[in-house]
């Protein structure tokens, strides 16, 4: 059994932990196959995400430290926590895992966002969201919108000259 320094330093590690991550994903890793397991912690490395389980006594302490509110209820059960500098991606790989690979006892449990706690549906709406560079085309494409409506309708007047000139054109040539 750890001594109380061990833990205190555990604990630290935790405090550091949630205060580099921009989120953390809480998961029930129960019922996981060890080859699952081995999947998820692949996907997510590649990712940039630190997935760890650790005592619920310590994240809470921890939690409680760093002035993380309401993550007690949470911490029940077996849970595995998923760290990332990048909101959405622990959201995003843990529930395509859970699609993909079908699972019943898989479940998100809640997540940390910028210091607060989000539930599951929370998470779930998290990863749905698009990525960046999806969403920069969006605004790009709302800013681009008002400009390409202007220059189509700079253009209608020279384009119907356009088209007089042409009619002019085939009514000499038929003379």
């Amino acid at each position: 059994m750890p001594n109380i320094e061990e833990k205190s330093q555990v604990v630290s590690e935790i405090k550091e932990k949630f205060q580099q991550a921009s989120s953390v994903v809480l998961a029930d890793y129960r019922g996981l196959t060890v080859a699952q397991v081995t999947q998820l912690r692949t996907q997510l490395r590649q990712a940039g995400v630190e997935y760890k389980v650790l005592k619920n006594t310590l994240v809470r302490r921890a939690a409680d430290e760093i002035g993380v509110e309401g993550l007690e209820s949470y911490l029940k059960g077996p849970t595995a926590l998923a760290f990332s500098a990048d909101p959405v991606a622990p959201a995003k790989i843990l529930m395509e895992f859970v699609k993909v690979n079908k699972l019943k006892t898989f479940k998100i449990k809640a997540g940390v966002l910028e210091g607060k706690v989000i539930g599951a549906e929370g998470v779930k709406a998290l990863a749905e969201l698009p990525s960046r560079e999806v969403l920069l085309a969006m605004v790009l494409r709302g800013m681009q919108a008002p400009l390409a409506g202007m220059a189509n309708v700079l253009q209608g007047p020279i384009r119907k000259m356009g088209y007089a000139l042409e009619e002019v054109r085939k009514l000499k040539a038929a003379q």
